[in-house]
């Protein structure tokens, strides 16, 4: 049975209990004219389309309940939000604009301010009938795609001058299919370009696209009533924020054992994104963490296991890419990814990882010493690297009196630095994501005499205070935190509470601003991920949103345009509540002026900096680009200037690290692979930020030795007012 057979089904007198807004989607759908190269007479694949079940339209109607009434936030489902939802439908279902046509979206014009109403009951047909047609409009699209490779890209012509968007998130919907296959033409040519400028002939590069297309093709035919529900929820959910989310029984039987945890997986943490599987962070510890390449907000586009073709899995679902990535232990996994800072989605990189366990030693706190001197003194800064905040919850339980803990370990290592004599310590969190609450507050209280570390909010506005109850402190000499946009959640909570405490300087970037606290809670079918909390700090202000700001600022390679908490949708404000009294231990405000002068001086000599800045505008020009030519000769010199600039920028570090050159762009990427590939390869030289935290350190020390201990409440101490 065709779509338009069912749908004049559904529309028969057996259906008339059907409601206005599913006859005006179905209405919709059935004068829809089809679009692109149709199927072949004798291609036996027609697209089932897939409908909604009774257990769904259940837990629909709960998921809208729970929303409303035990969020965080305090929204209501109205027409504006049925219409905002229908926008986030579409940003999933065709975020860049390349399967629907302006012609579709109209017919949607009449139901898209009625989804609310229909989400509140649980009639569920609207968003199916919304997704089916999508799914018809992929298959049409790469039935059009492969029509074109079928006939030999050596067709094509690439001597005009014409040129297509990177992204199409905010272009205009294309007018009808003439137009659509328009852009296609376009889409297929910049494919071919880019892998043309990489080195294929154009035998390989028809291949790769033609499995590529018939990859997503198949995808697309295999469409599940639980892929629409799970997209048309989370299109919902993510109204609330970008947090609150729903799980399909499939997906939440992933949801504890995520590939964070996996013991025969490569650490790393994934969520789609639209048709892509998009990297969220790396486990601290894990094998693609120690390999090195794989970055945050890479793009997978194939996955191939050893020995055997590459899969793509554009367009897949999550866990099934998860399930493609997991394997045996010590197996290797090849990744083709789209880097996050690549300026075209047909630029990508393969990545190999052997798979392993995450073993929590290897995500354990560790140590390190910056030896200094200045003006004719010897400064000796300790430096100890917390990659997450873990807690060996099992051996705890156990009553194993030498369980592995965030605070144990950094305990133990303070013990040991003090022993070696150092003046000062530099606490580094970067890119550390967080882990267990009562770590962080644990932590703090090393730092600390007795008091509050973090507030937790409500959706009724009641407030619980997290206290440090031990009056003792294992470290009481001036300290320095390091983070970056990649420190989040309980990286947050500690960084902000020495900030206000007093206690010690923030330096490096912005950090994530993730600052609100998750339940998940069983459904009839499936879980939902929804936030009840916020977090606050001691001196009122939120951790979300706005995260901890440096008191001096060091430059990132990290687009915050793409990572953090305001670069998502929905995300819930900043805000303030009352401040709780608390100790204030020292006042920067009469050296900060100098520090930052002294910093910006070192980094103005620097030549490490003077790279760092030289890449990170390299990044920022090539993240700008809005637009790519599909002319081979302006493409080739565009890519051969880029190819020169990062040859450029490899080559001045080597130089100060007395190495030899690299004479091309394929000697280097040889390099970094069988660097990627050495686990056991480490680098005896400190970064140069680590470093600078500790001048940083030297330099509070030269301003005023009284940092050198907590001083007496009698003597400095201040209750904090609300800022």
């Amino acid at each position: 049975m065709t779509i338009a057979e069912r749908i004049r089904a559904r529309r028969s007198p057996a259906n008339s209990s059907q409601t206005g807004i599913c006859k005006a989607v179905t209405i919709a759908l059935l004068f829809s004219a089809p679009m692109g190269l149709q199927a072949k007479a004798d291609d036996a694949r027609v697209y089932e389309p897939v409908a909604p079940t009774i257990d769904q339209a259940r837990a629909n109607i709960l998921i809208a309940r729970q929303l409303q009434f035990t969020h965080f936030r305090d929204l209501g489902i109205s027409d504006e939000l049925s219409s905002d939802v229908f926008d986030s439908y579409l940003e999933y279902l065709d975020g860049q604009r390349i399967y629907l046509t302006q012609e579709d979206l109209t017919k949607f014009d009449r139901i898209k301010t009625q989804l609310g109403s229909a989400l509140k009951t649980g009639q569920l047909q609207p968003g199916f009938d919304i997704y089916n047609l999508v799914q018809q409009r992929i298959i049409e699209r790469l039935q059009f795609a492969l029509s074109l490779i079928n006939k030999g890209i050596g067709e094509l012509d690439f001597n005009k001058s014409e040129s297509i968007l990177l992204d199409r998130s905010d272009a205009s919907w294309e007018a009808n299919q003439q137009a659509l296959d328009e852009l296609w033409i376009k889409r297929i040519k910049n494919a071919v370009l880019a892998q043309r400028l990489n080195g294929s002939d154009d035998e390989t590069i028809e291949d790769n696209l033609r499995r590529r297309y018939e990859g997503q093709l198949k995808r697309a035919y295999q469409a599940r009533s639980e892929d629409a529900f799970q997209a048309y929820m989370n299109a919902f959910t993510g109204m609330w924020d970008p947090h609150t989310s729903y799980f399909s029984p499939r997906t939440s039987e992933n949801f504890n054992i995520n590939m964070s945890l996996s013991l025969e997986g490569i650490g790393a943490v994934l969520q789609s994104d639209n048709e892509y599987t998009k990297v969220v962070r790396l486990v601290p510890g894990g094998p693609a963490s120690k390999q090195g390449q794989l970055q945050p907000a890479d793009r997978i586009v194939a996955v191939t296991q050893e020995e055997e073709k590459a899969v793509n899995v554009i367009g897949w679902r999550l866990d099934e890419v998860v399930d493609l990535i997991r394997g045996p232990r010590n197996s290797v996994v090849t990744l083709e990814v789209i880097p996050a800072n690549a300026s075209d989605e047909t630029i990508t990189k393969a990545i190999s990882i052997k798979r392993d366990e995450v073993k929590l030693e290897e995500q354990s706190a560790s140590k390190d010493i910056i030896q200094l001197e200045r003006g004719g003194s010897d400064y000796n800064i300790g430096v100890i690297t917390v990659p997450t905040f873990y807690a060996d919850f099992q051996a705890m339980q156990a009553g194993d009196p030498n369980y592995k803990s965030t605070t144990r370990d950094v305990r133990k290592l303070i013990t040991e630095l003090e022993q070696d004599g150092v003046n000062g310590l530099v606490i580094d969190l970067r890119n550390n994501g967080g882990g267990a609450l009562h770590e962080a507050n644990d932590l703090v209280g090393l730092f600390i005499d007795k008091g509050p570390t973090v507030q937790i909010r409500n959706a009724n506005n009641d407030v619980q205070v997290l206290n440090d109850e031990d009056p003792s402190v294992a470290y009481d000499g001036p300290l320095v935190v390091l983070t970056n946009r990649m420190s989040a959640s309980a990286s947050e909570i500690f960084a902000g509470a020495i900030q206000d405490y007093g206690r010690g300087l923030v330096v490096g970037s912005q950090t994530f601003g993730k600052g609100t606290v998750q339940a998940v809670r069983p459904l009839n079918h499936g879980q939902l991920k929804i936030t009840q909390s916020k977090f606050y700090r001691v001196s009122g202000g939120s951790t979300q949103h706005k995260g901890v700001i440096p008191d001096i600022e060091i430059p990132s390679r990290i687009d915050k345009n793409r990572i953090g908490e305001d670069a998502l949708d929905h995300a819930l404000p900043w805000d303030q509540i009352e401040a709780v009294p608390h100790t204030r231990y020292f006042d920067f405000s009469g050296i900060i002026d100098e520090l930052r002068k002294r910093h910006e001086e070192r980094f103005t000599a620097s030549p490490e900096f003077s790279l760092l800045q030289q890449e990170i505008n390299f990044l920022k020009k090539q993240r700008e680009m809005e637009s790519v030519s599909l002319n081979l000769g302006a493409r080739t010199t565009q890519h051969e200037q880029v190819e020169r600039t990062r040859l450029t920028i490899a080559n001045a570090r080597r130089e100060l690290r007395d190495e030899e050159p690299f004479e091309s762009l394929e000697d280097l990427e040889d390099w970094q692979d069988q660097k990627a590939a050495d686990l056991d390869t480490t680098d005896d030289e400190l970064d140069f930020v680590i470093r600078e935290g500790g001048d940083i350190m030297a330099d509070m020390l030269e301003l005023d030795q009284h940092m050198a201990s907590i001083l007496t409440p009698q003597q400095y101490a201040a209750q904090a007012p609300a800022q």
